[in-house]
């Protein structure tokens, strides 16, 4: 099951305590009481190890490292600071600071959880103009927050379409990828991975419907996933009744649910030509090429057809240069 999305709380680690003591000796009257050491911060880092929020299920608090108590003649040590890694393309809201942080890159990171600040020893507070031998601090409580994860998969190319048109049967013929296949509405009830030669990710995006925008179906929970790929494939059943109708369908839902969307670089596929003789295919083809130029016709049965797919893919693909990033859609340039 892939978790895209998650809410937890975090905590900064408490400032160590400041230490009254004095000097070495029983009857010492220097003051000798060391610092206390600040808190350890919480930070969410973006890594390209991890594939979901999954590891956010069960867990749902996390806490830095307190610092340490100060002591005689030594400071508290530092708490530790604590990374929760989070997958490329996690977006991070802060719901108690209303902070929006976007994640893409590997290493990315922000603070979520800052440590508190250590508590002064009576040391510090003995000097030749004031001598306060009693005197020191606690350390301050470190920061909360609660932050709702967001994740938008990063990938190359992202399947679209309405229901039970192929596009999971497509990418596991693609990739080699486990994604579940059935004859029925909604099979595919989260995105799926898969991957190309050449390294280009395919993501399977579950079936979208007319409204899925407003959030029927399965609504805007998988819009959202096609806001970083580079390329969107198109994939209409070669069954449809009007080609252009489904087509135009999606593209308005993409539209909808963000402007950019409407703007990426798109390919279109027809998928399942299985049983079609010759005359029905190019009736097809003539229908398909008033939707655009960039389309294929593909069987997951023809090798061959599979075959010249994925290299116009590829090829399509390998022109289309901008990083990814910053959920901004590539320019149409086609």
């Amino acid at each position: 099951m892939l978790v895209d999305e998650i809410t937890i709380k975090v905590r900064g680690g408490n400032g160590g305590k400041g230490d009254v003591s004095f000097g070495e000796g029983k009857f010492s009257k220097r003051p000798s009481g060391g610092d206390g050491g600040n808190g350890g911060s919480v930070y969410v880092e973006a890594s390209s190890e991890v594939f979901d929020l999954s590891r956010f299920r069960y867990e749902k608090v996390f806490n830095a490292r307190n610092g340490g108590d100060g002591k005689r003649n030594a400071n508290g040590k530092d708490g530790e600071d604590l990374y929760l890694k989070v997958p490329r393309g996690t977006v991070v809201h802060n719901l108690t600071s209303g902070d929006n942080d976007e994640l893409v890159l590997d290493g990315d990171k922000i603070m979520v959880g800052k440590g508190g600040v250590r508590g002064r020893g009576n040391y510090q507070f003995s000097t030749a103009r004031s001598f306060e031998p009693n005197r020191y601090e606690d350390g301050r409580n470190g920061y909360e927050s609660e932050l709702y994860l967001e994740l938008q998969l990063i990938a190359d190319i992202g399947l679209v379409g309405l229901p039970n048109v192929g596009k999971s049967s497509l990418l596991n013929a693609l990739t080699g990828a486990r994604s579940k296949v059935g004859n029925f509405n909604f099979t595919t009830l989260e995105p799926s991975l898969g991957v190309l030669p050449g390294g280009f990710i395919m993501a399977d995006i579950p079936g979208l419907i007319e409204g899925a925008s407003e959030g029927r179906g399965l609504g805007t929970k998988f819009l959202r996933h096609i806001e970083r790929t580079r390329v969107v494939v198109h994939c209409i059943s070669a069954d449809s009744e009007n080609l252009n109708k489904d087509y135009k369908i999606i593209r308005g839902e993409l539209k909808t649910y963000a402007k950019h969307l409407d703007e990426k670089a798109e390919y279109i596929v027809i998928t399942k030509v299985d049983n079609l003789h010759e005359k029905q295919m190019k009736k097809l083809e003539a229908a398909v090429k008033k939707i655009s130029k960039n389309y294929s016709l593909v069987s997951i049965f023809d090798d061959k057809s599979l075959k010249n797919f994925q290299d116009m893919l590829v090829k399509f693909i390998g022109k289309r240069k901008t990083p990814l990033g910053g959920g901004y859609g590539l320019a149409k340039s086609l």
